[in-house]
């Protein structure tokens, strides 16, 4: 993983680097800091042109509103996390879980500031805009179920509710955004491993 990026507030980070043109994406990447900071209510356009370095009127150029630039936030925010699920690797059950809870969780250490505003903003989304990212929620619980599921088939993990455990998998790995801050004791790897050991020490049978 980079400690670069959006939550060092530069430019080219990898999540956003397909954002054209290069003024949109400043202006994306100046409404995630400043949502980050202040809280999506709290934050004025005028706050997010400031931060890109742009004047009020620009906002409108590339996006319609507010909420259309945290909608935008929220959408490639979601869609980068459920990349990452569908494309984990791994030549076991074990090995796969472990993969995928690493990588849930070093990513919300990695791009804390974005995980932030992905996940603690939603409720200022439109009806319309919320049910879209609600949908690739969906899609993320049933990617990160289907690898309690696959161990439970495998008879190799014990657990009786895997809907619940489900939740709780991800609920621990998408709090670390709320905590996580650069130059701890932790780099995200360090994280993504603790919590991957955590989750397995969950799951498997007691002896």
């Amino acid at each position: 993983m980079t400690t670069t990026g959006v939550d060092g507030f530069a430019l080219l980070d990898e999540i956003w680097r397909e954002v054209t043109p290069e003024a949109a994406r400043r202006m994306l990447i100046a409404a995630v800091r400043a949502f980050a900071e202040k809280g999506y209510h709290a934050t004025t356009t005028r706050d997010i042109a400031s931060l890109a370095g742009m004047s009020p009127a620009a906002v409108y150029i590339h996006y319609r509103s507010k909420e259309e630039l945290l909608f935008n936030i929220s959408l490639v925010g979601h869609e980068t996390s459920l990349a990452l699920l569908a494309g984990i690797e791994g030549g076991d059950v074990v090995e796969r879980l472990k993969n995928a809870v690493s990588a849930f969780a070093g990513w919300h250490a990695e791009f804390h500031t974005t995980a932030r505003v992905v996940q603690y903003e939603l409720s200022a989304l439109s009806p319309e805009h919320h049910e879209k990212v609600a949908e690739l929620r969906r899609q993320i619980e049933q990617r990160m179920r289907s690898y309690l599921e696959d161990g439970v088939e495998a008879g190799v993990f014990d657990v009786p509710d895997v809907k619940g455990a489900t939740l709780a998998v991800l609920s621990l790995c998408i709090d670390v955004a709320r905590w996580y801050q650069p130059g701890g004791k932790r780099t995200p790897d360090e994280i993504g491993a603790l919590y991957a050991d955590l989750v397995l020490r969950m799951v498997r049978p007691a002896t």
